[in-house]
């Protein structure tokens, strides 16, 4: 087996820049539409829990509508499994436009559902499963196109351009809630719950489609035909070889996630209903609010994932947890405080570090894995890891607080998982900035560059640390054994 530090030049892939950002453009706002479906449901949690649960003890509404949106998170790992294995198979594009369409569908859906009061206890069924065909889709949906602009991205900009994903994460989230907004506005609360509510959902459908189109015009990922072309006998890699065979990094990913989609859901998902619910602002004050500051947060991601790529996406990381450590209780008592400029200042910081993750992190997570296991492997850990801490958090936020009576408790659980994260990121998370994926030479954006990767290929290689691991297991660079 071929374990060789060197490479030819015709070993490095050449990718031209503006095919490079329009691959980004297209997979962005795909998955802008996915999580537009996705957040409009975060957005009308307490109108929904209005709807379909209307026999439930009002105190409780919202904690059953929560708890509706954190269903979908069982659906997740299936399908990251399903589709992420299934990725690695038939390319990524493929399965990319499937989980678009499964999406676009299952929200048109939810707006179709009668209410609680039409069909009794046959609509929250209705919903239910309409939510766990959402969760089954973006299980395959974000880890798949994480892994599609790392792999179609040159190393030296793969920060910068992988950040524009969460800037389509955000687009889609403040599309929904500014939807949302202004349709509460002209029609009130009351129609709000009688009829209102079903018209982003009905509008997300067509618009899914729109991001298909896009998305079918793309071509499959250089490090993916590459392997392709280099396998002289194909391998379908299993489950059970993945687990055994890269344990290691499934493990990391799934302890970045953790702190990672804890934050996220935090900030994105429970903090309108926390506005609303826990600190009495009206539905869309709060919702403004968070357009607001998502529409801010959006140049601070690229800027985050520029440096990134300058000064090493692990300083950025860093730094952004000891931040959400340091700072989180000081940013809940100015959301607390009831003026609406230090309310707001304490929803910018929170979002600024948020945001610090969202323009580091999509290029470090598939930098973990080999271009052959590389979606399957990080569809199933980002899923799992989703699913039992991120996309629960409004849940057992909601619960805690409940429970407690404490609105500061939110502060904590942010500040106990941002300092597990912290461990896990200096003890085994290695800097990636600049050096190619796990399994593949160099990307580069001019031809220029190649002769410089020729003189000094230990600048863009992992494969000299990786080689003695690779060795003892009998692993090809594709890692496979």
């Amino acid at each position: 087996m071929d374990h060789e530090q060197k490479f030819k030049k015709e070993d490095v892939t050449v990718v031209d820049t503006n095919i490079a950002k329009k691959t980004v453009f297209a997979t962005s706002l795909g998955n802008a539409m996915e999580w537009f479906d996705f957040g409009i449901y975060a957005y009308l949690a307490v109108t929904i829990g209005k709807v379909f649960f209307s026999e439930i003890d009002p105190s409780h509404q919202l904690i059953y509508s929560l708890a509706t949106f954190a269903i979908a998170f069982i659906a997740r790992p299936i399908g990251g499994l399903v589709f992420g294995m299934m990725g690695d198979r038939i390319g990524r594009k493929k399965i990319l436009s499937i989980t678009l369409i499964m999406m676009a569908i299952a929200t048109l859906s939810i707006g179709l559902i009668p209410s609680y009061s039409s069909i009794g206890i046959y609509a929250p069924i209705l919903l239910i499963i309409a939510r766990l065909i959402q969760g089954f889709s973006t299980g395959g949906e974000y880890a798949g196109a994480m892994t599609f602009i790392a792999e179609s991205t040159p190393d030296k900009k793969r920060g910068f351009m992988a950040s524009g994903l969460e800037v389509g994460t955000l687009a889609g989230f403040s599309a929904g809630a500014g939807l949302v907004t202004f349709i509460t506005f002209l029609l009130g609360p009351e129609k709000m719950v009688e009829w209102g509510w079903r018209i982003p959902f009905l509008i997300a459908g067509p618009l899914g489609f729109i991001g298909l189109y896009f998305r079918t015009r793309l071509e499959e990922t250089p490090a993916f035909e590459a392997m392709i072309k280099e396998e002289e006998k194909k391998h379908h890699t299993s489950l059970k070889e993945i687990v055994i065979n890269h344990w290691k990094p499934l493990l990391i990913c799934i302890g970045i996630v953790l702190f990672y989609n804890t934050m996220s859901y935090m900030v994105l998902t429970y903090m309108p209903a926390y506005l609303t619910q826990e600190l009495g602002y009206g539905e869309t004050k709060g919702l403004v609010l968070m357009i607001i500051v998502m529409i801010i947060m959006m140049p601070i991601i690229l800027t985050m994932g520029h440096l990134s790529d300058r000064i090493g996406r692990n300083r950025i990381i860093k730094g952004a947890l000891i931040g959400v450590i340091l700072l989180s209780v000081p940013a809940f008592m100015m959301i607390g405080n009831g003026n609406n400029y230090i309310v707001f200042c304490g929803l910018l910081l929170l979002s600024s570090l948020l945001a610090a993750f969202q323009g580091a992190l999509p290029a470090t997570l598939p930098s973990l894995f080999f271009t052959k296991v590389r979606y399957g492997s990080l569809a199933i850990t980002y899923n799992i890891s989703t699913s039992l801490f991120g996309g629960t958090t409004p849940l057992v936020i909601a619960w805690l607080v409940g429970i407690t009576k404490n609105s500061m408790f939110p502060a904590y659980y942010l500040m106990t998982v941002c300092l597990f994260g912290l461990i896990i990121v200096s003890l085994f998370v290695k800097e990636t900035a600049g050096k190619s994926l796990r399994g593949s030479p160099p990307v580069v954006k001019e031809q220029s560059e190649i002769q410089e990767l020729l003189k000094n290929p230990d600048k863009a290689l992992w494969w000299k640390e990786e080689v003695q691991e690779m060795k003892e297991k009998g692993m090809n660079k594709q890692g496979i054994i």
